[in-house]
């Protein structure tokens, strides 16, 4: 049921995965819908995030499979890359994407509006000069990266600005150990940078599981990455000669071509008018929701990285497709966040789904641990000295999956495949009696017998 009270029925601020998800769907359902969006069509992931990440994962590795070829018989000639090519072939392509997201919300009939969104009141949103009203409002405006508080930061990039560097640079300084911070190291070094990752713990990816962790910074290692650890940058300066001088807390300095700071992402939610409308806000201006994505005002919502829950883009689309049907589709769909499988585009990549080793032990009165690591078929012949993981975490007293990790060529493809079985509730006996697919890596995870833990 629509009303005419107002402009719209929904009117969403951010024209990110989760936003035009949201748009498109409810407009599916009958809703007069619009949109804002500040910049590009398609949010971080599409324009500055996920895509073009993956497509720059893709050209760093062309420098190994060149190296590997010659155990399989390939004779490769002399070799050579072009940071301006790729760039200009990367924003061919986001370009592209972006142009079919907006077709995809003309055909739904959506109406968007460029420019920024800002709440006026809870149904009133200011875009530009024009006052708009809408019976519900949808915030999806997601992230942002932020830089170390520190002087001389203004000195430093962060992920926004490392795809469209006007040169490539040769000596690259990553500051963070997150997975933004280890998929652009490995980024750097496949590129042929001289690649060092300073974190100010221990050990790399520390929400990850132990394994995959250990296994992840030792292929990185192999690959020539420096790791600095335990320590922090608290000054940047410039050389006479443009480069970057960095001081670090335990005494040490280093100059390099760029430093990017990969230390995490803020809600955008600065200069929003949240609290015009009464919307309350948490940590770090985080908006709190509820499983049916409501903020504490009754007619606005929120979606993706602007909330509190789980910042990937998978499930920004799943929130802003729930949401849409329970607001306008007759459908009762809370958001269920667990299982949430998610990878790393790492170099050895990584790709997890369930409960980590820690975690497990945690909330389980007994675990069992399968794990095996081994060289996978592809760099047998290669001669590449490389591990791949696979990891199994059993309940005790049920049998039950909850836990799977992978660490290895492929990764993200098989735990997808695999994420099912685990959501499902499967057990390992069902996973015994699965018949393994020969030569495969993936096959390790139907055929490990033998708890080691």
């Amino acid at each position: 049921m629509t009303t005419t009270k107002f402009d719209y029925d929904l009117f969403v601020i951010g024209g990110g995965s989760g936003g035009v998800r949201a748009a498109r769907i409810s407009a599916g359902h009958g809703a007069r819908v619009g949109l804002c969006e500040e910049s590009r069509l398609g949010g971080t992931c599409v324009i500055r995030g996920c895509v073009p990440k993956k497509l720059l994962v893709f050209a760093s590795q062309f420098s190994e499979a060149f190296e590997d070829a010659a155990g399989y018989g390939w004779s490769v000639g002399e070799t050579s890359f072009s940071w301006t090519d790729m760039v200009a072939a990367k924003e061919r392509e986001i370009t592209r994407l972006e142009a079919v997201y907006g077709r995809l919300l003309a055909n739904a009939g959506v109406e968007v509006h460029p420019g920024r969104g800002t709440l006026v009141d809870e149904h009133t949103v200011l875009v530009g000069e024009r006052r708009i009203t809408a019976e519900k409002i949808l915030i999806a405006v997601g992230g942002r990266p932020y830089r170390l508080d520190i002087p001389g930061a203004e000195l430093g990039i962060v992920s926004d600005d490392a795809f469209d560097l006007p040169e490539y640079p040769q000596r690259v300084l990553v500051v963070g150990g997150g997975y933004i911070a280890v998929e652009f190291a490995g980024i750097f070094r496949g590129l042929g940078s001289q690649v060092t990752l300073n974190y100010r713990r221990e050990r790399i990816l520390r929400s990850f599981d132990g394994d995959v962790r250990r296994v992840v910074e030792a292929g990185m290692l192999s690959r020539g990455i420096e790791f600095r650890y335990n320590n922090l940058p608290t000054r940047i300066t410039e050389t006479p000669d443009g480069k970057r001088r960095v001081d670090f807390s335990d005494g040490a300095s280093g100059e390099f071509d760029i430093v990017l700071f990969a230390t995490g992402r803020h809600p955008y939610t600065g200069g929003l008018g949240l609290e015009n409308a009464g919307v309350a806000t948490g940590p770090k201006g985080l908006v709190a929701v509820d499983e049916y994505s409501r903020t504490s005002v009754q007619s606005i919502f929120a979606v993706g990285d602007v909330t509190d829950r789980i910042a990937l883009t998978p499930v920004a689309l799943m929130e802003g497709h729930a949401f849409a049907d329970t607001q306008f589709g007759g459908i009762d769909r809370p958001v269920d966040h667990a299982n949430v499988p998610a990878a790393v585009f790492s170099q050895p990549p990584s790709s997890s789904v369930g409960l980590t080793e820690e975690e497990a032990r945690n909330q389980c009165d007994s675990v069992r641990v399968f794990r095996s690591e081994f060289t996978p078929m592809k760099y047998t012949l290669s001669g590449r000295d490389e591990k791949a993981l696979m990891k199994i975490l059993v309940d005790g007293a049920t049998d039950r999956v909850i836990g799977l990790h992978v660490v290895g060529p492929e990764a993200a493809e098989m735990v997808q495949g695999f994420a099912v079985a685990v959501r499902a509730g499967l057990t390992k006996t069902d996973f015994d009696r699965t018949i393994g697919i020969h030569p495969t890596s993936a096959e390790e995870l139907v055929t490990m017998r033998e708890a080691v833990a």
